[in-house]
């Protein structure tokens, strides 16, 4: 179903949705009734989320909860952003290593957080995440109590069933699983390694256009919701919840994906970063990173996002007598990326897909000696077309603190300021 934010309603068995009313005295086939809210009851009309599920079970159907332990150490999963010193260091990582094949990893377990910023506590700040899995989840679901998770696929397609149907997501795509939405994670291709996103601020939304006019960027048209898609499976299953930063289980004897009809606008969607309307200069100088961005989840503070999702898609550069890459730059915000395709035109080297980045605030960062020496040198008579690329960055008001493990891990490049060790000085005075 097309759209940003509808009002949808779809039934996988007819006559399941009431007519004129949300919870009848007996909804039809033996189902319940039971309200998903994303938002405060009395939030402005534009901004209220909420759907209405008819499903087999209540979801309040299941065991107690229980702590979560892993066997092998502490949880890689987390919420855990410290609170000691932040280095101002420019950070790079490589790819998350894959898990080994006598090693089944599922998407929960493959989840590795890197850094983060707020908490769930406070429902303000962001969560990134890395995930590298080689196994379907089998018998077992998942939900996120603390915030909406954007999932950026970098390799191998997910099969992401939850409440509300089913999306299918490959690399250069992504999906956006709301608060609290229980869902399972199939891997179609056998592995799977990509970026997540765990928004604890406002509910993600596109920008304001302003001057741009009507339609650009990310256009409604172009986000996908599913429709209705239900199991009535009995069984020993697992329930894994994530809340106020930690995991938790509970047993829970049938597929909690119970859900025949729903309607409302709070639900799962998906986007195709292919179809983003990238606008640039026509005349003179690289404009601002805001025009690349997709999605953002606003703050208190007008014109400042609590988190903001932008990407480098491929593109024309024109402008002329202008240097056309990223210019070198300081930030008040804070800046992580990835690479899910290609290569990025502001870096020759060491940034590959599934790879990271961290410039936090006034970090000074930029194109690399290589790639300022070529782009200085460039013929400007003629335009370049970036082309078979796909960065995405996680931008937020706030520090984001990279967690210990992510400073400590063997995929760090604990070298990556050395590609700016050529930029040498060119002063004549």
């Amino acid at each position: 179903m097309s759209g940003f934010g509808n009002e949808f309603a779809t039934e996988a068995v007819a006559g399941t949705l009431p007519e004129g009313r949300n919870s009848p005295q007996r909804v039809a086939h033996g189902l319940y009734a039971e309200q998903l809210t994303g938002s405060a009851f009395t939030a402005p009309r534009g901004s209220n989320r909420r759907s209405w599920l008819y499903r087999i079970r209540p979801a309040a159907v299941h065991g107690p909860f229980e702590p979560m332990r892993r066997d092998d150490g502490p949880a890689r999963f987390h919420n855990d952003f410290g609170d000691g010193p932040v280095t101002p260091d420019q950070l790079r990582w490589d790819p998350l290593p894959m898990p080994a094949t006598d090693a089944p990893t599922d998407f929960v377990d493959g989840l590795f957080t890197m850094a983060g910023n707020g908490g769930p506590a406070a429902m303000t700040g962001m969560g990134v995440h890395l995930y590298a899995a080689n196994r379907s989840m089998d018998g077992r679901f998942f939900y996120d109590a603390d915030g909406e998770l954007l999932i950026v696929p970098q390799l191998g397609r997910l099969r992401i069933a939850t409440e509300l149907g089913v999306l299918e997501v490959e690399p250069q795509e992504i999906a956006v699983i709301p608060r609290g939405v229980r869902f399972r994670v199939e891997l179609p291709d056998g592995t799977a390694r990509g970026y997540v996103c765990e928004n604890f601020g406002a509910l993600l939304k596109l920008p304001d256009l302003g001057p741009i006019g009507s339609n650009g960027l990310a256009n409604p048209r172009d986000f996908l919701t599913p429709q209705a898609a239900f199991e009535d499976v009995e069984g020993d299953f697992e329930l894994v919840a994530k809340f106020q930063g930690h995991l938790w289980r509970a047993d829970i004897g049938h597929s909690p994906l119970d859900v025949v009809g729903w309607h409302g606008n709070y639900a799962p969607y998906k986007y195709d970063l292919r179809r983003f309307n990238t606008i640039g200069s026509i005349s003179f100088d690289h404009p601002d990173p805001s025009i690349f961005l997709v999605l953002h989840s606003p703050s208190d503070t007008p014109g400042t996002s609590n988190l903001d999702f932008a990407i480098f898609p491929p593109r024309w550069l024109v402008a002329q007598d202008t240097f056309r890459p990223p210019w070198f730059h300081r930030n008040i915000a804070s800046e992580f990326m990835g690479l899910v395709h290609g290569a990025y035109d502001a870096k020759a080297e060491g940034f590959v897909p599934g790879g990271a980045s961290l410039h936090n605030c006034m970090t000074g960062h930029g194109p690399d000696a290589a790639t300022f020496d070529k782009a200085s040198a460039a013929d400007l008579s003629r335009p370049d077309v970036i082309r078979d690329t796909m960065a995405i960055m996680f931008e937020a008001r706030a520090v984001i603190r990279p967690t210990s493990q992510a400073l400590a891990a063997n995929h760090r490049q604990r070298g990556y300021q050395a590609c700016w060790d050529g930029l040498g000085k060119h002063f004549r005075g």
